[in-house]
């Protein structure tokens, strides 16, 4: 990786304590039967439009060119992904002549627990090449998710991309995937297990 990408990732990292997204040394319950001493807040993150633009400026950059030149489309889950892809896809536009076929969006929604894929954006990105951007990559199974989605379509997956990787994927969508940021978070703990609640320790709120 170049130098400027690797500085990029560090302030990167600085940022997202900085706007109070990454949160450490808390007691959270992660709303499925865990707690852990971190959080990403993505709530922080998209409060202030400003901070995922510029963010998302810095997630271009790491890119390599050819696979911008590439992106015919940019899609996202609902909410955090979604919002990052309109932003990624818009900001790509703004780098291209107005001469080049502008960038679509798609969004990717959730039902029943699972991603979907409304018909309307199935057509958009049909023969298209993709690229499937999150917040956040934990295990990697909401881009492997999306990214079955976009191949059913007939659509090309270029790539995945994220603001924050956990460094806990277990999977993914078989393509390369770039973070602006990387933090190996602590282990996460069962809630029968948790040992912050042992030692009584409260539930952060904020």
């Amino acid at each position: 990786m170049a130098a400027d990408s690797a500085e990029l990732q560090r302030r990167a990292l600085r940022q997202l304590e900085q706007f109070e997204v990454l949160m450490r040394n808390g007691h959270f319950d992660y709303g499925n039967g865990f707690h852990g001493r971190v959080y990403l807040n993505p709530h922080q993150l998209f409060r202030h439009p400003s901070t995922i633009w510029r963010l998302a400026q810095d997630l271009l950059d790491i890119l390599p060119d050819d696979l911008l030149g590439q992106t015919e489309v940019v899609a996202g889950p609902v909410m955090g992904g979604a919002l990052l892809a309109h932003t990624l896809a818009g900001l790509l536009d703004g780098r291209r002549a107005l001469t080049h076929p502008p960038c679509s969006f798609a969004p990717f929604t959730q039902s029943a627990g699972d991603f979907t894929l409304r018909n309307f954006y199935a057509r958009e990105m049909a023969g298209k090449r993709v690229l499937i951007a999150d917040d956040v990559r934990n295990t990697g199974k909401t881009f492997e998710h999306c990214a079955e989605l976009v191949r059913k379509t007939g659509g090309t997956v270029l790539a995945t991309v994220e603001i924050c990787d956990r460094m806990e994927a277990m999977t993914g969508a078989g393509v390369q995937n770039y973070a602006l940021a990387e933090y190996k978070a602590p282990e996460n703990f069962a809630e029968a297990d948790c040992p912050m609640c042992r030692s009584g320790e409260p539930i952060t709120t904020f």
